[in-house]
């Protein structure tokens, strides 16, 4: 039996573009299934909302989403780790994070001597970004 821990994103309208967006940046296969889809008539929930959306990644990552979350909730100051060794799709993911977003901190060599990087990107979601040195 396998057990899983896995991001579960909550957004205020834009799931649907946010779970576009970060399968643009990290490819991969995105199953989107709205309230609507479930029966909902709205207004609220919207029927064009979503309701869960998942995204399974080449590299094994699995990122969920839905419309309808409280991101001002305590506990939900929660940032996503990318790392590894592969400086290039790094770097790449943090550029691609970055566009529309915000760089809290360079994507640069850093003291303890690997590349890190911070990015809230455009959907108010912090990425933390490890290129093992």
């Amino acid at each position: 039996m396998t057990v899983r821990l896995n991001p579960y994103l909550h957004f205020d309208g834009s799931a649907r573009e946010a779970m576009e967006f970060y399968r643009s940046v990290l490819g991969g296969d995105l199953q989107v299934m709205t309230f609507g889809d479930m029966g909902a008539e709205g207004p609220v929930p919207p029927p064009e909302g979503v309701m869960h959306a998942q995204l399974d990644t080449p590299d094994g990552f699995v990122l969920m989403g839905s419309d309808g979350g409280d991101a001002t909730t305590e506990g939900n100051g929660v940032s996503v780790s990318l790392s590894g060794d592969d400086l290039p799709t790094l770097e790449r993911w943090f550029a691609a994070l970055s566009e529309g977003g915000v760089v809290d901190v360079a994507f640069e060599k850093q003291m303890w001597g690997d590349v890190f990087g911070q990015v809230t990107d455009r959907f108010g979601v912090r990425w933390l970004v490890n290129a093992a040195g």
